[in-house]
């Protein structure tokens, strides 16, 4: 499957900017996106030389990765970071809102703070890229010719927010962390709606796909069996989903699930908590 957003030549590949892509499923996300012919934007905070791993990696099945560093709470920095990989890159057709603060708290311990960090991480920042993605959308298709575009002619692009089964299958762990996911995906409705036709908006909904330090491999493995196909997400279904929204020109406003269903059972705490 070939991306089918227009580019400025015809050697030229879609960018697409993957936020949070220095390690874990971010980095098989950008990899998997590369692999299929996109140049890739990788998006760090702090992990340095995973991320420049990953602009290598990226780069040799791609030509043209790039890496940029931003703090997605400050909200100055995200604003500018769009128009820093169109600076550099030239143009930008896709974003994966990858990057996502997860910290534990339960109703009990809920605080200001705790909702602030995680919404402006995992929220707020990616509704403002699907902002600037949308206006960059626009001023490339005000700077063509003076003509009446075809639909063929005219640029367009997505956005996919990386979003969580967890909010088909709720429990009260990671309180805040599952307030933020749900208001993304309430954002994804609405963004949809709002920046149509220019941009699409798609949500992908992974299960549990990788292990973390609160989860034993041999428990990890245990419970990526409970679901009703009998495993969870892998690395490799969640990035082939990416990539399955944002080449795909029919979708927009709406959630892929890939968890083996693990949505569809009920789950009294979060997987690490388990």
């Amino acid at each position: 499957m070939s991306a089918p957003f227009s580019s400025t030549s015809a050697n030229s590949a879609p960018t697409v900017l993957v936020t949070g892509s220095a390690k874990r499923l971010g980095r098989e996300i950008a990899l998997a996106l590369a692999a299929g012919g996109w140049r890739v934007a990788v998006h760090y905070k702090g992990s340095a030389l995973e991320a420049e791993k990953t602009v290598s990696d990226c780069a040799a099945l791609t030509p043209g990765a790039a890496l940029f560093q931003a703090d997605l709470s400050d909200e100055s920095e995200v604003r500018a970071l769009l128009p820093r990989v169109i600076e550099q890159l030239g143009t930008v057709d896709a974003v994966v809102n990858s990057a996502s603060t997860f910290e534990h708290d339960n109703p009990a311990s809920f605080g200001f703070e705790a909702m602030d960090t995680h919404m402006r991480t995992n929220t707020g920042a990616a509704i403002i890229l699907a902002q600037a993605l949308h206006a960059h959308m626009d001023a490339r298709n005000r700077a063509a010719p003076d003509k009446v575009l075809d639909s063929s002619e005219v640029h367009s692009g997505a956005v996919v927010n990386m979003l969580d089964q967890k909010l088909w299958n709720q429990n009260p762990d990671f309180f805040s962390y599952t307030l933020s996911k749900a208001a993304l995906e309430a954002a994804t409705t609405m963004l949809a709606l709002a920046l149509s036709p220019l941009v699409r908006v798609v949500g992908v909904a992974p299960g549990l796909t990788l292990t973390s330090h609160l989860l034993t491999q041999d428990k990890f493995a245990a419970l990526h069996k409970l679901s009703p196909l009998g495993r969870s997400s892998t690395p490799k279904d969640v990035a082939a989903t990416v990539r399955f929204a944002l080449e795909n020109q029919s979708i927009t406003g709406t959630t892929l699930l890939v968890d083996g269903g693990q949505h569809l059972m009920r789950f009294e705490r979060d997987f690490s908590l388990m």
